[in-house]
């Protein structure tokens, strides 16, 4: 799952293209299936956003939850993908994006009345 922060006023009008270039990073660098996109977007008044002040109004966070096993050079990879994707094709500064990866043993997952760790049909592997 991932949940995206930002400015109402900047995240609104761009969240479906954002939700498109974070997809597409995660099917392409995790081999994620095209199927299982799940984005949750939080657009905040200005007021109730706190940024660091050489930031500015696009400052956008994207947390990234997901399941232990992917390795360090994997994690990496997709941070770099999502810098890459997200200024080329959003024109939003890198250093108005952070990025946070979240990640949980599988038995601390719960989907279709099971947990992470009883599921034998992911249709992906976790450890890439």
């Amino acid at each position: 799952m991932i949940v995206v922060y930002g400015v109402r006023e900047q995240l609104n009008p761009i969240k479906t293209k954002l939700s498109e270039v974070i997809h597409g990073c995660v099917v392409a660098v995790l081999g994620m299936p095209e199927g299982k996109r799940a984005h949750r977007f939080i657009p905040l008044e200005l007021e109730n956003f706190f940024y660091p002040t050489d930031r500015s109004e696009a400052y956008t966070v994207i947390e990234i939850n997901m399941m232990l096993g992917r390795t360090v050079e994997t994690k990496k990879a997709l941070i770099k993908a999502l810098y890459e994707r997200i200024s080329a094709e959003l024109f939003i500064a890198n250093a108005d994006i952070e990025i946070t990866i979240k990640e949980q043993p599988a038995h601390c997952w719960g989907f279709r009345g099971i947990t992470g760790d009883e599921a034998a049909d992911l249709g992906y592997q976790l450890n890439v």
